[in-house]
């Protein structure tokens, strides 16, 4: 193979690894929001949930009596879990999305790395506004 032919196959392989890179971490947000959707309905079902008696959990493939303030612990803890990994995969994700985007030639994302206001600065805001 002659040295033009291998550099364009390094230059589609390369890319071809990053836009997979950029589809795994795309899968993997999806299923860690589909777990956190999980641990919503399992907040709402105990909260729905009359007595303080024990509960039955779901590890694995086994249920497990479990006390009802313990197992509301146990799920806000793996939520903030969650919630972290979620926004750390949402983090590099742009960093990948932009190299994907500098291999091909193409500008780099304009408004894609906005983040949103914080509950400090909204509230800042609207007192201002209110004035």
């Amino acid at each position: 193979m002659d040295e033009t032919a291998q550099r364009i196959l390094e230059y589609l392989t390369e890319l071809e690894v990053a836009a997979e890179d950029i589809f795994s971490d795309k899968q993997q947000i999806v299923d860690l929001d589909l777990r956190r959707n999980r641990n919503r309905e399992a907040l709402g079902a105990l909260r729905n949930h009359s007595s303080n008696d024990n509960v039955k959990v779901c590890f694995g493939n086994m249920f497990i009596k479990f006390p009802q303030e313990s197992t509301r612990s146990m799920i806000l803890k793996d939520q903030e879990q969650l919630d972290k990994e979620i926004s750390d995969l949402r983090k590099r994700l742009k960093a990948k999305v932009n190299r994907l985007n500098d291999l091909q030639g193409k500008p780099e994302l304009r408004g894609y790395n906005l983040s949103p206001l914080s509950s400090d600065e909204i509230k800042a805001i609207n007192s201002l506004l209110k004035k």
